[in-house]
C-alpha cells in the first residue's frame, strides 16, 4: 500500500473512531415509540429459537407491502426474543452508520474520477479523493442522523442506505467496464447493482426501489466528456442497458406516485389523518426546505421524533411560506438541470437529493414530517462544499485543476474543514448525550415542540415515572386547553391526578368530552383502558372506578370518528368485556366478545378473548366463544397480496393457529372438568 493510500485510509479511520466517540453516550439509552411497535414481533409468537418461529418472525413485518424482511432479519443480530436490552441494537445502528459512511467515501471518490479528467496530475487525483472523504466525514458526523442512528427501528432507514450505496458502487463499476469494452461484464454488474441491490434495499423498506432513480439522477449531471469516453457502440449498449434496468424501472415509479397522487385527491385518504392529501402536497415543499435548513444549519438539538405540531397547507396562501416553499423547490430542481454541466456535484446532489425524497414526502400518505427521512437523500449533499475546500474545480479547467493551489488558500480551506468536522462532531455528541438520557430527552423535546401534544405527552409520562406528577399536570392543563380534542393529553392528565390523589369530576369530563371528539388514536386506547381497568383493583386511584372508566369508554362509543371503523369498533366492544368481566359477569362479557369478533373475524382476536375468559375463571364461556368463532371462520378476511398473504400461508403450513387452538382448547376442557368435579 502507498504512502498517500495508506493515508487516506488512516484518515479514515481516524473518522470512525470519531463517530464511535461522539456516539458513545447515546448507545445506553432506551427504546422509543414505534421500537414498541416494531420489535416486540421478536417474542410474538415464542424466542426466535428454530425454522418454524424464524419464519414467522421474518414474514411478520406489516409496514410496507413486502413487511421488510431483512430488516427483521437484522435485528436477529441483537436478540432473538423480547423485552430485549436496547445497547446490542444501538451498537449494531452504529456499525452499519459508519459502513456507510464507508461505502459513501467510495462512492464520492468514484464519482469525483468519473467528472474529472482521467490524466490530471497525481496531486490532483489526491484532492478528489481528499474531497470524498471530507463529504463523507461530514455525512457521518451530521448531528441530524442522531435520529436515525440512534432509533433501533430506523435500521429500516439505514439498511436501504447500504444496498443503495452497494448498488451505486456497482452500477459505477459496470460503467467503468462498458468504456474498457468489456459491455459483458457491464451488464452483469448493472444487473447485480440496479436489479440485485434494489431488491435487496426494497426489501428493507420500500424506498430502496428509488436506487434505479438515484443512478439516473447522476447519471444525467456527468459532464459531457465523461460520455465521451465511450465510443458509439458501447454508449447505445449501455443506454440500452440503462434503459432497461433504471429507465423503465424509474418510470414504473413514477407513474405509480401519480396514480396514488391522483386516487388520494379524487377518493379521499385514511381518516387517522388530519389533512387531506393535497394539502399533504402542498406541505411538503416547506418540510423540505426545513430539512434543507437542518442540513446546511446544523445545531445540536432538534424537534427530534414529533412532528404532530406541523401545520398542514390550506392553500397556496395559508400558511404564506407554502408558495414560496414550492417555487423554492420548484428552483432548485430547475436550476439543477439547466447548470448540469457546468457544476455537476452541485446538481447531482440537488437532484440525487430530490429524488430520494420522492416516496415518502409526495404522494403517499404518510405522516408530514420526519428526520430520518433525510438520512439517504442527503448522501451527496456536502460533496460540492468538499470539492470547493479540497480546490477541485467543477468545470473543464483542467489546467487549472493540474496545478497547485495557492498556500494561503490551501491553509485557510484546510483550516475550514476541519473546523466544520470539529463542529458537527461536537453537535452530535451534545445530541447523542441527550439520547443517552431518556428523561432529559423527553423534557427538552416538549420545551421545543410546545404546540406538540405527543411531546408534551412522553414529556408528562417522563415526569410522572419521575414520582413528579405535580409538573405533569402543569404540563398538561393548558395542553389540553388548547387541544381539548386530544385524548392522549386527556388520558394522561386523568393519570398524573390520579397519581396525586385527587382526580376531580371536571378533569372526568374533559377525558370523555376528549375521547368523544379525538380522531382515531390507534392503540391508544385499548392499552390505556386495559391499564386502568386492572388498577381499578389495586384502588391507586379511587375515583377512577370500573362505573368511571366505563362512562369514558361510552364517550368513546359515542364518537363517530371511531365507531365508523370496524377495528376500532371491535376494539370498543372487546373493552366492554374486558369491564364486564372485572365485574364478574362472564355472560355479559362473552356477549361483548362475541360481538367484538363479529366486526372482524380475526383468529388473534378470538386467542386472546377466549384465553382471558379461561384465566378468569370461566372455562365453559371461553369455550363457547371459540365455538362461536368456529362458526364464524369462514368470514375471515385473506391478507391482501404481499408479506401478510406470505405470513398467512406460513402460518397455515405450520398449522400454528390450529396447534394454538387446540391447545387451548383442551386446557380449558381440563379447566372445566376440575370445576365440575366433585370437591375431594
Amino acid at each position: 500500500m502507498s504512502r498517500p493510500v495508506f493515508v487516506i485510509w488512516a484518515a479514515f479511520g481516524l473518522l470512525a473512531a470519531l463517530a464511535v466517540w461522539v456516539y458513545a453516550p447515546g448507545l445506553h439509552g432506551s427504546f422509543l415509540f414505534d421500537d414498541f411497535a416494531n420489535l416486540p414481533s421478536l417474542g410474538a409468537t415464542g424466542p426466535v429459537q428454530d425454522l418454524p418461529t424464524f419464519w414467522r418472525y421474518v414474514t411478520s413485518g406489516s409496514a410496507d407491502p413486502l413487511g421488510r424482511p431483512l430488516s427483521l432479519l437484522s435485528f436477529l443480530l441483537d436478540a432473538r426474543d423480547w423485552p430485549a436490552d436496547p445497547f446490542p441494537f444501538k451498537r449494531t445502528n452504529l456499525c452499519l452508520h459508519i459502513v456507510n459512511g464507508l461505502l459513501l467515501w467510495q462512492l464520492l471518490r468514484g464519482l469525483g474520477l468519473l467528472i474529472h479528467p482521467e490524466d490530471v496530475s497525481p496531486p490532483g487525483r489526491t484532492r478528489v479523493e481528499r474531497a470524498a472523504l471530507l463529504a463523507a466525514g461530514m455525512w457521518l458526523l451530521h448531528p441530524l442522523f442522531v435520529s436515525t442512528t440512534l432509533y433501533v427501528v430506523q435500521r429500516e432507514a439505514m439498511l436501504p442506505t447500504l444496498f443503495t450505496l452497494t448498488g451505486l458502487l456497482l452500477w459505477l463499476k459496470g460503467r467503468i467496464a462498458f468504456a474498457s469494452g468489456r459491455p459483458g461484464w457491464g451488464v452483469a454488474w448493472l444487473m447485480v447493482g440496479l436489479v440485485g441491490c434494489t431488491g435487496l434495499a426494497t426489501l428493507s423498506k420500500a424506498n430502496g426501489l428509488l436506487l434505479p432513480a438515484l443512478a439516473l439522477a447522476i447519471e444525467v449531471t456527468l459532464p459531457r466528456r465523461a460520455h465521451e469516453r465511450l465510443e458509439p457502440w458501447k454508449c447505445a449498449a449501455y443506454k440500452t442497458a440503462m434503459t432497461v434496468l433504471a429507465v423503465i424501472p424509474a418510470s414504473v415509479i413514477g407513474v405509480y406516485l401519480l396514480y396514488q397522487g391522483w386516487h388520494g385527491v379524487v377518493h379521499g385518504i385514511s381518516a387517522i389523518r388530519a389533512w387531506s392529501l393535497g394539502q399533504r402536497l402542498m406541505t411538503e415543499p416547506r418540510v423540505l426546505l426545513d430539512y434543507l435548513d437542518l442540513l446546511w444549519l446544523p445545531r445540536p438539538f432538534t424537534p427530534g421524533l414529533f412532528n404532530d405540531h406541523i401545520q398542514a397547507s390550506v392553500s397556496l396562501w395559508s400558511p404564506s411560506s407554502t408558495l414560496p416553499a414550492l417555487l423554492a423547490i420548484a428552483t432548485l430542481i430547475i436550476g439543477a438541470l439547466m447548470l448540469r454541466r457546468r457544476l455537476p456535484a452541485v446538481a447531482a446532489a440537488i437532484l440525487f437529493y430530490f429524488v430520494g425524497q420522492s416516496i415518502e414526502s409526495s404522494s403517499i400518505a404518510l405522516e408530514l414530517y420526519y428526520e430520518h427521512r433525510n438520512y439517504l437523500p442527503a448522501l451527496l449533499m456536502f460533496w460540492p462544499l468538499a470539492l470547493w475546500l479540497s480546490d477541485v474545480p467543477q468545470v473543464h479547467a483542467q489546467a487549472a485543476f493540474g496545478r497547485q493551489p495557492d498556500p494561503r488558500h490551501w491553509r485557510l480551506k484546510s483550516g475550514l474543514a476541519l473546523v466544520l468536522l470539529i463542529g458537527l462532531a461536537a453537535m452530535t455528541h451534545a445530541r447523542a448525550s441527550l439520547w443517552g438520557n431518556t428523561h432529559e430527552q423527553a423534557l427538552l423535546w416538549a420545551e421545543l415542540n410546545p404546540a406538540s401534544p405527543r411531546a408534551q405527552v412522553n414529556a408528562a409520562q417522563a415526569e410522572m415515572n419521575a414520582g413528579h406528577a405535580e409538573l405533569a399536570v402543569r404540563r398538561l392543563v393548558p395542553a389540553l386547553r388548547r387541544a381539548p380534542d386530544e385524548s392522549q393529553l386527556a388520558l394522561n392528565l386523568l393519570a398524573a391526578r390520579c397519581q396525586l390523589g385527587n382526580l376531580d369530576p371536571a378533569t372526568l369530563e374533559s377525558a370523555a368530552g376528549a375521547l368523544r371528539t379525538t380522531r382515531d388514536t390507534g392503540t391508544l386506547l385499548v392499552s390505556w383502558f386495559q391499564r386502568a381497568i386492572n388498577q381499578t383493583e389495586l384502588s391507586p386511584c379511587p375515583q377512577l372506578d370500573l362505573d368511571a372508566v366505563e362512562r369514558l369508554l361510552l364517550a368513546a362509543l359515542a364518537n363517530p370518528r371511531l365507531t365508523d371503523q370496524p377495528g376500532r369498533r371491535q376494539d370498543l366492544y372487546y373493552l366492554q368485556g374486558y369491564i364486564a368481566l372485572a365485574r364478574r359477569q362472564p355472560d355479559l362479557a362473552l356477549a361483548y366478545f362475541d360481538r367484538a369478533l363479529d366486526q372482524q373475524v380475526r383468529v388473534t382476536a378470538a386467542f386472546q378473548q377466549a384465553a382471558l375468559l379461561g384465566s378468569a375463571g370461566y372455562p365453559g364461556h371461553a369455550l363457547a366463544h371459540l365455538d362461536h368463532y368456529q362458526a364464524k371462520r369462514d368470514l375471515e378476511a385473506q391478507p391482501v397480496l404481499g408479506m401478510p398473504r406470505i405470513h398467512a400461508w406460513v402460518l397455515a403450513r405450520q398449522a400454528y393457529w390450529e396447534k394454538e387452538l387446540a391447545r387451548l382448547r383442551n386446557t380449558l376442557l381440563a379447566d372445566q372438568r376440575n370445576q365440575n368435579s366433585p370437591a375431594r
